[in-house]
């Protein structure tokens, strides 16, 4: 099977990365602990296909300069003399932030079924939440993808580090 070279940056998907370059699925999971997820085939066939390696870089906490050089040193690609900038998806506690508009809340960590992602379970359940309600996701990763898709899909968002492998994104329905 030919394999087709692609330029790596930071907004080339996961998924055509490593259908361009299978390979680096080993050097991804060797890189960070929740790259491990790669190996999920549900993962493969659909948050994969939206997460970029931008994403990929904030979950796994590695510098996205850092990731883009050891991709491309790993196909053989010639280094970048371009700088990224890492996004910064943390911040400070936003004013319509409150516990008590939280009506779902879901911990990563308790989803019984192992092959369902969180990312679309949450997007399934927020169906049901209520403009102004707060949904609470629980991970022990930064869920860049979905925190990039519910935005586009119109909620505010607020994330914070609550230890070394505890996040919590909150999902504020617009009430707009």
């Amino acid at each position: 099977m030919e394999q087709h070279s692609i330029e790596i940056t930071p907004s080339v998907t996961v998924h055509a990365l490593l259908e361009a370059h299978p390979e680096l699925e080993d050097v991804l999971i060797g890189l960070a602990p929740p790259f491990t997820k790669l190996k999920n085939p549900f993962l493969r066939r659909s948050v994969a296909k939206v997460a970029t390696i931008k994403h990929i870089a904030s979950v796994g906490g590695i510098p996205l300069d850092e990731l883009i050089a050891k991709i491309r040193e790993a196909v053989g690609q010639q280094e970048s003399t371009e700088s990224y900038e890492d996004q910064d998806y943390f911040g400070e506690r936003p004013d319509w932030f409150s516990p008590d508009k939280v009506t779902l809340s879901l911990d990563e960590d308790k989803v019984e079924d192992k092959d369902r992602m969180t990312l679309v379970i949450i997007l399934k359940e927020a169906k049901s939440v209520q403009k102004g309600e707060i949904i609470e996701l629980i991970t022990s990763f930064l869920p860049a993808p979905g925190i990039d898709i519910l935005k586009s899909k119109g909620y505010s968002v607020w994330t914070r580090k609550d230890g070394p492998d505890l996040i919590r994104s909150y999902f504020l329905k617009s009430t707009d």
